[in-house]
């Protein structure tokens, strides 16, 4: 039997409950999608820990209900085990990676201009969604586990300079918000960029912000992350505290661009406008669980012409562009790695917002490695 036939047994730590988050998941069994001639199949060594994780587990978007168990984890890297005869760009051995996205109808306008994480029919989630393309009804699980299977256009290699346990939270997180950044021209168009909330998305905008050649300011809530924000790149922190009016005056209209990593409740986003020159964009990432932007003054954007916008996660082509800068520039994430049996450990101390930044499960019986 080759290996292209050979079943595998798919198991991995489930949320079986909104209590998964304080430490709560099983290690299950679970029955993927059926294999089609498109999908690959990973021998899963890292999986990066997202801040969309510990929100899915808890419920706390509101949209896992119905959904549990549920096997999260989307920013995955592994051997290629099987190989569907259909895909032409990975073979068995390669080390590949899935991001946040799993699948998508592939035939929309947005899907044939390569931004399939813009699909008019609605992208598949590559944990708690249901694929429709193939495998209609089936549910998508993630990367807390020995396997993944799904669709090969959603897995990309892995560049030879960069370390896969590093380029595992880059699949999400990385992405997320390279890809605006990128959009928007940091370092060209855009000399001097700010990024709100230093965590693990911020860490990583500071990091590719720095490396486009901008001139990056840190904009954080207490001065916990000062020196992290500087040797991470930043050129000048600024801490609002409970004043932002006080700690953002003599910097009005000093950025062109702001990335609003943080998904903290009730963001001063008047006042982060304040910070934009003329033409500037404000972009979100980051999404509380209350879901809600907000009230922002007409005034503060008609007066100075600055714009508020959004970026979802990042296309196939966002994730292979993001993994070529990181290796080109050499980035390094700041990453803490955790045997896959310890997920719920790791997902405690993230949950209790110890992370600095990002968190990788190994699974070492698949060749993944704890120590860089």
């Amino acid at each position: 039997m080759s290996s292209n036939q050979t079943e595998r047994k798919f198991e991995g730590w489930a949320a079986m409950d909104e209590n998964a988050v304080k430490g709560g998941m099983k290690w299950t069994e679970y029955e993927p999608k059926e294999f089609a001639e498109d999908d690959v199949e990973l021998e899963i060594q890292y999986c990066g820990i997202c801040g969309s994780d510990l929100h899915t587990m808890s419920n706390g978007w509101g949209t896992t209900k119905g959904m549990y168990p549920q096997v999260v984890g989307h920013e995955i890297v592994g051997k290629v085990v099987r190989v569907g005869k259909d895909v032409k760009h990975l073979k068995e051995g390669d080390v590949a990676g899935v991001g946040a996205q799993c699948d998508s109808c592939l035939e929309c306008v947005n899907c044939k201009n390569g931004e399939e994480n813009y699909c008019s029919k609605g992208l598949t989630g590559t944990y708690g969604g249901k694929f429709s393309r193939t495998s209609a009804g089936s549910k998508s699980y993630g990367g807390y586990a020995n396997y993944w299977r799904g669709p090969a256009h959603f897995t990309v290699l892995i560049p030879e300079g960069v370390d896969p346990a590093e380029a595992a939270p880059m699949m999400c997180g990385g992405t997320t918000v390279f890809t605006p950044l990128k959009q928007y021209g940091a370092g060209t168009t855009a000399k001097d960029v700010g990024i709100v909330g230093i965590g693990g998305l911020g860490h990583f905008a500071v990091l590719f912000a720095a490396a486009m050649g901008a001139n990056v300011t840190a904009i954080s809530h207490s001065h916990k992350k000062d020196e992290d924000a500087k040797k991470l790149g930043a050129k000048q922190v600024i801490v609002t505290g409970d004043d932002t009016k006080a700690a953002f005056k003599g910097h009005e209209r000093s950025l062109d661009l702001i990335i609003v990593s943080s998904n903290a409740p009730d963001m001063p986003f008047d006042a982060y406008l304040s910070l934009l020159r003329p033409h500037g964009h404000l972009v979100i990432v980051g999404v509380a669980e209350e879901g809600s932007l907000p009230n922002v003054h007409p005034f503060n954007l008609i007066m100075s012409n600055v714009h508020i916008s959004g970026s979802a996660i990042g296309s196939v082509k966002g994730m292979e562009e993001c993994l070529k800068f990181a290796g080109d520039n050499n980035i390094k994430a700041w990453v803490k790695r955790y045997p896959m049996k310890e997920a719920n450990e790791a997902v405690k101390s993230m949950n209790e917002g110890e992370a600095r930044y990002r968190y990788v499960l190994v699974n070492e019986e698949h060749g993944g490695k704890l120590n860089a």
